[in-house]
């Protein structure tokens, strides 16, 4: 568990590192989405994943990677849209919108940590296409929570799908991680 907890932090680092340049590039333009509209990017991302899984052929060449980390930033962003709520202008400096990241980040890793020593590690024999597949699902779970206008009857909330999916997100990154070396 210890490697996990290290690889963990390596992933949000590289993670975070992009998403502080984003936001030094653009600001927090991302804060008048509508959670909607960050589920349907990370939807989007998701299929990409898969389809590049499944398709021998790619005809733009960017990878899994940068995808699985488009999807942990944009559910962070998510996490912070469901506390902070929706703007019409954005309203948070790299500073502020870091340190929102940061705690965000930090609750999905103790989850992640919770979780882990109750399952023993088992993400570490999934597969990177498993992996992708769970996030799809919740994705569509989301996007039915938010058709039911949030409301569940016995399910998690959005937050715990969205902190999943980050979780098998740092999962896959780490796998193909370490299928490089």
């Amino acid at each position: 568990m210890q490697d996990t907890s290290k690889q963990y932090d390596a992933v949000i680092n590289t993670c975070k590192s992009l998403f502080i340049k984003k936001m030094s590039d653009y600001g927090s333009a991302w804060r008048i989405l509508r959670l909607p509209s960050l589920t349907d990017q990370i939807f989007i991302k998701a299929q990409r994943i898969r389809g590049l899984q499944q398709n021998a052929v790619r005809k733009i060449d960017e990878g899994e990677v940068s995808e699985f980390i488009g999807i942990i930033n944009y559910c962070i962003m998510a996490l912070i849209q469901l506390d902070k709520g929706v703007v019409e202008q954005p309203d948070l400096s790299t500073q502020e919108a870091t340190a929102l990241y940061e705690e965000k980040t930090a609750i999905t890793k103790q989850l992640m940590e919770d979780k882990n020593h109750d399952y023993g590690e088992a993400w570490r024999d999934m597969r990177v296409s498993s992996l992708t597949d769970l996030i799809l699902q919740k994705l569509l779970r989301v996007k039915q929570i938010e058709d039911n206008a949030g409301k569940t009857l016995v399910s998690e909330g959005i937050d715990a799908n969205y902190q999943d999916m980050v979780n098998y997100a740092i999962f896959a990154l780490i796998h193909l991680g370490e299928l490089k070396q």
